[in-house]
């Protein structure tokens, strides 16, 4: 198997190979917080090593349960918000058909997958509803605490329509939860309850999680070959577990997008020419954006897709503020193509395509789009990826984790907490009366009145 590669030519117009390599001291300082566990944040590394130490028992039972499912249920609902879904949705949905919940069942490897928790949109849950009719489901709820208020409700509203559909004790036989081994609410309610369950380790946080139950679980329900993933991961660890930044492409990815946040490129746009990689581009921004913004830093992450985007967002990239670069995801070897054939008439134009495919074509939109940025100020990273497999798609996600932990140490931010995203939580649960919210308010007042 082929490894992961970089190209960063189109960043020279900003950047030097001095200013690579002056980054070689730091790579290797924060390399040693990454695998020595000396840096902020070190109690969350479980995932650095998971790939070569996964239990075999572990991926037998994800197997046999994904297994039951199948034969079972005509849809699996995944409950879960952040880290708990993106990376199981990026896999199924680049790994799978464009339209894999509207095949026949006959042409699916699995139930139809669908996800909730990640809003509380009424239309939303009533629109899902709908969908399954009078089909067969199952769920797995995922969430560490059990109390996180989006997936926590939509659980609530899913157990109770289980309950009334197929009675109490039957239902206890359909919903999985993956959650903390010991703790927190969602372990007592399914200890309770009797609900199969799945651990989230301790020292992973949940946007590092992808490689564990949280996301092989639902991709084994869909057909994914999950050990392919596991060993594309223990691939890349081997592969990026050195510290030189000649050799480490994910240390050089870390390195570059962080001198050009340096230079005012203080937006990073990952952009693909397959569709199937939108939620790649999800999860993407959630591990870098949660990681990195902090103490008033870091690099904003954003995503968009070749070539529909370019039709929107394109004149804003080529001639907008230019304080964005580009790192775009390009797939070596596609496994569909179509041909253009010659038309008649011609009105269209198009006759000069004759026998191009439609990959060729996309491929040279893409290094068109890239070119013509790249000469209105806007750098570019390519990162490419030989081909759409679980074996590649283990590699990336990998690949991508631990860049982002190594960026988050150049930035000298804890890449590894998230103390922001409890701001928007206080407010909500003060406003909607929950219980002690209003003294937490009061104090916080106070306390900037008194600053």
């Amino acid at each position: 198997m082929e490894k992961i590669t970089i190209d960063y030519r189109n960043v020279v117009s900003v950047l030097s190979k001095n200013d690579l390599s002056s980054m070689e001291k730091r790579i290797k300082l924060c390399h040693n917080m990454l695998h020595r566990g000396n840096g902020e944040g070190s109690n969350y590394l479980g995932w650095i090593n998971l790939p070569s130490s996964y239990e075999q028992e572990e991926t037998k039972k994800i197997k046999e349960v994904a297994e039951k499912i199948k034969k079972e249920s005509d849809v699996l609902i995944v409950v879960g918000i952040g880290g708990s879904y993106l990376g199981a949705r990026a896999a199924i949905e680049m790994l799978n058909h464009n339209f894999y919940n509207e095949l026949p069942k006959e042409k699916r490897k699995g139930p139809k997958v669908y996800f909730a928790g990640h809003n509380i949109s009424p239309m939303y849950i009533k629109n899902l509803l709908d969908v399954i009719g009078d089909q067969h489901i199952s769920l797995n709820v995922i969430s560490k605490s059990g109390t996180t208020t989006e997936p926590g409700i939509v659980f609530r509203i899913f157990k109770e329509y289980m309950e009334n559909r197929y009675g109490k004790k039957e239902a206890m036989t359909r919903i999985y939860a993956t959650t903390d081994r010991s703790h927190g609410a969602l372990r007592e309610l399914a200890s309770q309850e009797g609900y199969e369950t799945f651990v989230i380790p301790n020292n992973i946080g949940g946007r590092y999680s992808v490689l564990t139950p949280v996301g092989l679980l639902p991709m084994a329900v869909s057909g994914i070959n999950i050990e392919d993933v596991l060993e594309g991961a223990k691939r890349a660890q081997a592969d990026l577990s050195d510290d030189s930044l000649k050799t480490n492409n994910c240390y050089k990815y870390a390195a570059l997008r962080n001198l050009l946040y340096s230079r005012g490129k203080t937006t990073e746009v990952m952009v693909t020419n397959e569709p199937n990689l939108y939620y790649m581009g999800e999860w993407y921004k959630q591990l870098f954006g949660e990681s990195e913004g902090k103490d008033g830093k870091g690099i904003f992450p954003a995503s968009m897709n070749f070539t529909t985007d370019l039709h929107s967002l394109g004149q804003y990239l080529q001639d907008g503020k230019k304080n964005i670069f580009e790192t775009a995801i390009n797939i070596e070897k596609s496994q569909e193509d179509i041909a253009i054939s010659k038309d008649k008439l011609n009105l269209d134009g198009l006759n000069y395509l004759e026998g191009k495919t439609l990959d060729y074509i996309n491929r040279k939109a893409m290094e068109g789009a890239l070119a013509a940025h790249t000469d209105g100020g806007v750098p570019n990273i390519v990162i490419n990826l030989p081909e759409i497999t679980p074996f590649y798609y283990g590699y990336l996600t990998y690949f991508f984790m631990k860049a982002c932990g190594m960026s988050g140490y150049l930035l000298e931010v804890n890449p590894f907490d998230q103390p922001g995203v409890e701001a928007y939580k206080r407010n909500m649960f003060r406003l909607l009366g929950k219980p002690g919210y209003e003294e937490v308010y009061e104090e916080i007042v106070a306390t900037l009145e008194r600053v």
